[in-house]
């Protein structure tokens, strides 16, 4: 089953030296944390913030390239999460057909962005992505368990306004 989902918020994850996006689930129940790369997060983050740019990023050229086509980006899936790596897919109408392409959830999501296509995620990656392995900061600490907690009680508003 797929679980719609909104980008939450975009931060900084310094424990991991990585931006991180959160997803979660219109009713706020499920949490999707994926941590990104830093150019990935400035793509997000400059369509979330709603900046202009002087030339049109890889996003903005791929949108641009599906509706020039005489396609529309329809909606994007965060697919699959396998040996902590997390797989998308993207899907295009053009006319009476679909067509389905493979991305990074990062790419997707910049891309849903900008076409304003809706989000969704796999609800066994969901489940999947509650034991994700995280590295271990100092000995004796699970940072599995703190950060399952800290994404549980998050509040959008404790990251800032996608502060990176």
């Amino acid at each position: 089953m797929l679980i719609e989902m909104k980008i939450s918020a975009l931060a900084f994850d310094p424990t991991m030296n990585m931006p991180l996006v959160i997803l979660k689930s219109d009713d706020g129940k499920q949490i999707l944390p994926i941590w990104i790369g830093m150019l990935e997060a400035g793509a997000i983050a400059a369509q979330l913030e709603k900046i202009d740019v002087a030339r049109p990023m890889t996003h903005d050229l791929l949108k641009t390239m599906v509706e020039s086509l005489g396609g529309t980006v329809d909606r994007v899936v965060i697919s699959d999460l396998t040996d902590n790596t997390y797989f998308a897919r993207v899907f295009i109408k053009r006319a009476d057909e679909e067509i389905e392409f493979d991305a990074r959830p990062s790419d997707s999501m910049a891309l849903a962005l900008r076409t304003n296509a809706k989000i969704f995620a796999d609800e066994g990656v969901v489940e999947r992505s509650r034991k994700v392995d995280l590295p271990q900061a100092q000995p004796g600490v699970d940072e599995q368990e703190k950060w399952r907690e800290i994404l549980e009680n998050m509040d959008p508003e404790d990251f800032g306004k996608y502060k990176m």
